[in-house]
């Protein structure tokens, strides 16, 4: 799924008639303002990024339009080969220049995985694909790159039409004879003879094999799997790309191995046991130790590899107080073999860890500022460099050379010289600052054990008392703050960009007008298969932010064991601390079983034989607790029908008095369907959403629960939408007797503020280092409450709307229309679906296609210009 994002932008190129007139933002808060924004600080100030965090990479850096996943230095040092998902770049390391920028030959770029050795014809460079490809490029001195064939990998599947491979981490002998490559959707090493030029044979090693080393002998390898062990019978396990995994009652991954391969026979003899979610591997310069990443332990391993186990344990967090979410992914070995450098993903760093010297263990002397989720990192001996998945952040200029401009989520490469100790200590303090570790650690502190602290609706520490004993938590699809909000006429806002506005939404204006508008909250992800990650953990892994090549192992909703980060949902700690719990749609594919299929025939048929659906929750800890008669992403059945499940219920516990402590509600309906002719309208689809929002919320507030009950309603993403500020930019509700009055809140809040906000109501810890770090939302509320109760305002646009007749949409629109999918929560193209949903909101006014981009390709008024050299990529 390509993940291209709007935010509509002043494009200084348009003719005056075509140009829409964009507001100009205010000056920016300060970088360590309440009331921060996300993008680019002034002057050499950094980048706020989505999560909260100040990113400031050290040394140099080069930003483009790609997602830089991982990276390898030539033979001689001279060049940096930089593996994105859409495209391979060749980086000058004494100039820092781009030397070149090619696309793949075919498909995108996977996780990880790429090699260089020197050849008399050049530098010969293997990277493997997301799809079933290895893919082999010769590489000139001048950094010119020439494709040669591909080799075919194979995934599962029948013979003659097999599934993706996926392939990762590879291997290359040195006579250049073979190329031993994880393929991670089959579960086995590739063993490749380059000069047959295919795949030879496979090796079953574990589950999802992601990085491979050789022995200096080349008789064995050395696999990390990072689903660990296969599953036997008796194991709980869920399913990741069709293989079952070892998983917890959480449905989290519990095992991590690495393979030992005797390459002669051809046979896995031992499976190492080691942390969880095992990335890349390194070995010792002696031979005897192998190093591995485990980035859903927070910790690096060292295997004493003649002992065939794990000898050593180092914990890479910032600090040992911090709860897990560092996310070490990637690993460079110094020269000497006495530094390893690791990419800490959740603390946007390179964490140094000092090797101890016969037997003696090793310790983390500091850690260096890199760019947003550092995904790869290589070492010469004088520099480190590191390839920063998510870049410099939403939006940052980058004057420093013609051609470079910012793009959201636009990676970047940093070029650092090895710092002496006195230059670490300081990039170690400005890591700990700028990763929010301070904010994080107050948020661990447990309340006193006094109980004359009186209740409030956001209690200062965990563990002291709130006067909310109820939370629900509406999640919707897919909207930014100035498509439902640009035209509220307060706040920063943007009428301009407004396509649903009080006409289509009457109850979300109603609602940000009488309880307070948040005009600068974001989402942390950008689709669907990130969104509610972010939405239900608050953090994604490595697996998560490197998939984004096309997302061949899996599109997450739910169905991916190995997308989990090893923290609770935040269901389970709410389960845990012995709360009640119920969950209406989320983390749901339902199938339609009945007669009616499409949206007028279900909305016709609801409550007949007619009309039926087979729930499918995968999650295991969710589906014991989630309303079987509630549908979840099920684009044919209208929001309506799903509160009319919803209501059923909260009428028997009003009855009953046994409202849960926790409920989860989805509404989708938002997302829309486009032009399609057999559904409605995407206004009418929009207005169907709100007036079930509307609906749930009347019922709560005339309830016997209202007093003690607050209401959080935001996106999973805010993928099909445009936004003046940044294209994260979405809306938050948050609705209780206890909030603020007609108040604009303009503090900084996200996704994992609204989780942290609920686990501190409820007493609990934070999720994870990230939620821990995220504001709780105090500004909100109020201690005087009203409990005046809420009353719907009915739809202005009908529901069942029709979409215009398909002869009537221009050819463009029927071009867009019929690519459309929306049998899965965002696998359409996003730029596709935002042009769709432009022409039918404003019939007649061209789509600005100039600005559109990944999640907000400039902003003039920022001082932001388009890249026109930026590579196509599977965010670009």
């Amino acid at each position: 799924m390509n993940c291209k994002h709007l935010a509509l932008l002043v494009c200084l190129t348009c003719t005056a008639a075509a140009a829409l007139a964009i507001q100009s933002p205010a000056t920016r808060p300060a970088a360590n303002s309440d009331e921060r924004r996300v993008g680019p600080e002034d002057g050499d100030g950094g980048t706020i990024v989505t999560t909260g965090q100040l990113v400031r990479p050290a040394g140099k850096t080069l930003a483009y339009g790609g997602r830089p996943v991982d990276l390898c230095l030539s033979p001689d040092g001279k060049r940096l080969y930089v593996k994105n998902t859409g495209g391979l770049s060749v980086l000058d390391t004494a100039t820092w220049a781009e030397l070149s920028s090619s696309k793949y030959p075919a498909g995108s770029g996977s996780m990880h995985g790429v090699v260089a050795v020197a050849t008399p014809a050049g530098d010969k460079l293997f990277v493997t694909g997301s799809g079933s490809a290895m893919h082999i490029a010769t590489v000139a001195a001048d950094g010119t790159v020439t494709w040669g064939a591909s080799i075919d990998l194979p995934g599962p599947g029948p013979a003659a039409k097999p599934g993706y491979s996926h392939s990762l981490g590879l291997a290359v002998s040195r006579d250049l004879s073979t190329v031993y490559v994880c393929l991670s959707r089959n579960n086995t090493l590739g063993i490749v003879d380059l000069k047959a030029g295919k795949l030879v044979a496979q090796i079953d090693v574990g589950v999802c094999p992601y990085s491979v080393v050789l022995s200096a002998d080349e008789a064995t390898a050395y696999v990390s799997n990072f689903g660990g062990r296969c599953a036997v019978a008796g194991d709980t396990t869920a399913k990741s790309t069709g293989t079952d995994v070892v998983v917890d009652a959480r449905t989290i991954a519990t095992s991590g191995t690495v393979s030992r391969v005797d390459l002669k026979a051809r046979k896995v003899t031992a499976d190492i046991v080691v942390g969880l979610h095992p990335t890349q591997l390194k070995l010792s310069n002696d031979g005897k130790s192998l190093y591995l990443a485990a980035a859903n332990s927070d910790e690096v391993q060292a295997i004493d590899l003649t002992a065939g186990k794990v000898a050593e344990r180092i914990a890479v967090r910032p600090d040992a107080n911090l709860p897990f979410g560092s996310l070490p992914n990637a690993l460079a070995l110094s020269p000497d073999g006495k530094t390893l450098y690791v990419a800490n993903g959740g603390n946007n760093a390179v964490a140094v860890i000092e090797l101890g010297k016969a037997g003696a263990a090793g310790k983390v002397a500091g850690f260096i500022p890199a760019g947003w989720f550092p995904g790869g990192v290589v070492t010469d001996g004088k520099s480190l460099y590191i390839a920063n998945t998510k870049g410099e952040g939403s939006r940052t200029p980058d004057p420093r050379k013609p051609g470079w401009t910012s793009s959201q989520v636009r990676g970047s490469v940093s070029a650092v010289p090895l710092p002496s100790a006195e230059a670490l200590a300081k990039m170690s303090a400005q890591v700990k600052a700028d990763a929010r570790v301070p904010e994080a650690l107050r948020a661990m502190e447990l309340a006193a054990a006094s109980k004359d602290v009186p209740a409030k609706p956001v209690p200062a520490k965990v563990g002291e008392p709130s006067v909310f004993k109820h939370v629900v938590y509406v999640i919707k699809e897919n909207r930014t703050y100035d498509q439902v909000f640009g035209a509220i006429g307060k706040g920063n806002s943007e009428p301009n960009l407004c396509i649903y506005g009080r006409d289509v939404t009457p109850n979300h204006h109603a609602l940000a007008e009488r309880f307070a508008l948040l005009d600068n909250y974001y989402c942390n992800g950008v689709l669907s298969a990130d969104g509610h990650q972010w939405a239900t953990q608050g953090i994604v892994t490595d697996y998560q932010e490197k998939g984004f090549g096309g997302h061949t192992r899996s599109y997450d909703f739910g169905t991916d064991a190995l997308t989990y980060a090893n923290c609770n949902f935040i269901w389970d700690s709410v389960l845990l601390a012995g709360l009640s719990f119920r969950n209406y749609g989320e983390f749901d594919f339902p199938t339609l079983t009945g007669k009616a299929k499409d949206w007028y025939a279900v909305q016709k048929a609801w409550g007949t034989p007619d009309f039926s659906f087979k729930q499918s929750v995968e999650v295991e800890a969710l589906r014991r607790f989630t309303c079987e008669a509630y549908p979840g992403w099920q684009m044919q059945i209208p929001d309506t029908r799903r509160m009319e499940v919803f209501l059923k219920e909260f009428a028997q516990f009003e009855k009953d008095g046994n409202f849960p402590s926790f409920v989860i509600v989805y509404l989708p309906q938002d997302h829309t369907q486009g032009s399609k002719a057999t559904v409605p309208s995407p206004r009418a689809h929009v207005a169907d959403n709100d007036l079930a929002l509307g609906q749930m919320v009347q019922a709560i507030s005339k309830s016997r629960f209202w007093k003690e009950t607050c209401i959080f309603v935001n996106e999973d993403d805010p993928q099909n939408g445009f936004d003046h500020v940044d294209g994260h930019r979405s809306l938050c509700l948050v609705i209780s007797p206890y909030t603020k009055r007609g108040e604009i809140v303009s503090k900084f809040y996200n996704q994992s503020s609204v989780l942290h906000t609920i686990t501190r109501i409820f007493g609990l810890p934070p999720l994870n280092q990230l939620t821990a770090g995220a504001p709780t939302m105090e500004a909100c509320f109020t201690d005087k409450p009203d409990f005046a109760p809420y009353t719907l305002v009915p739809n202005q646009i009908p529901i069942d709307e029709p979409n215009r007749r398909q002869a009537a949409l221009s050819p463009r629109e029927q071009k867009l229309q019929a690519e459309m999918d929306f049998s899965k929560p965002d696998i359409i193209e996003d730029d596709d679906l935002n042009e769709l949903l432009w022409l039918a909101a404003r019939p007649g006014q061209p789509y600005p296609k100039e600005w559109s981009g990944p999640h907000g390709k400039g902003l003039a008024a920022l001082g932001l210009k388009k890249d026109p050299n930026a590579p196509k990529d599977e965010d670009d």
